[in-house]
């Protein structure tokens, strides 16, 4: 069986006051979880993470990562400075940084590499527009996305990450994958993720990352192949994500 995860990405919000709230009151209700649970925060606030969570049950992380090592990028981090606040997780590929960003599969593929190799686990984001899904592309979207981070990592490192599907159509919109569309895209990518390593294939954790909320978690999570959430809205209201958390478990 493998352990549900349950990742907070509070993407642009926070202020120090109300991070010590909602640390607080999430570190607070976590404790003893069956699930694992993180918070990926905003770059300047992963110091206020580590002071307040080091050596408790809920782990942090970055929303995103530079794929260079270090040297003239302004405004890049890398993840040896990630890693130097102890985070435990990064994002990578979220659909936000593929929308305003640009950013590439072969981009994406280079961070993962660039966060494994200082010992973090990238959180990998796959998903499809509301146009690609309604041309029947989604199949081919997501595992064009998910073959060109395979293909850099090789299959010896595929048990080292975790995948998250949004469905870009399903974030920020009040819509939701049924959990059959859900769990009919996870089983597409792990048997995708068992061409390249079965072993490793039965481990990965493949996160729903569209609009999860207490009044659907239980649903989506029960299904076999979604193994947790990467929670947007509802990370920001501690008694959310514990529901979230307690349908987890």
């Amino acid at each position: 069986m493998r352990r549900k995860l349950v990742v907070g990405n509070w993407k642009m919000n926070g202020s120090k006051a109300s991070n010590a709230a909602l640390l607080s009151g999430i570190s607070a209700g976590v404790t003893g979880a069956q699930a694992a649970c993180a918070v990926c925060a905003p770059a300047p606030y992963l110091a206020q993470c580590e002071a307040a969570l080091a050596g408790g049950a809920l782990a942090w992380g970055a929303q995103d990562v530079s794929a260079h090592a270090g040297g003239a990028y302004t405004g890049e981090v890398s993840a040896a400075m990630l890693a130097d606040f102890a985070c435990s997780y990064v994002i990578v590929g979220h659909s936000e940084r593929r929308a305003y960003h640009a950013e590439t599969s072969e981009l994406v593929a280079q961070k993962a590499v660039a966060a494994l190799e200082a010992g973090l686990t990238p959180i990998v984001c796959v998903g499809e527009t509301l146009a690609e899904r309604e041309a029947g592309q989604t199949a081919a979207v997501v595992s064009g996305q998910l073959d060109a981070v395979l293909t850099l990592l090789g299959d010896d490192n595929i048990a080292r990450i975790v995948l998250a599907y949004e469905p870009v159509w399903a974030i920020g919109t009040g819509k939701t994958a049924t959990p059959a569309m859900a769990q009919e895209v996870h089983a597409q990518l792990r048997a995708q993720l068992q061409q390249k390593n079965a072993a490793a294939a039965a481990t990965v954790q493949i996160l729903y990352g569209g609009s999860m909320k207490p009044d659907n978690a239980s649903e989506l999570m029960a299904q076999p192949d979604i193994d947790g959430g990467l929670i947007g809205g509802a990370a920001l209201k501690a008694a959310d994500f514990l529901a979230i958390v307690s349908a987890a478990n």
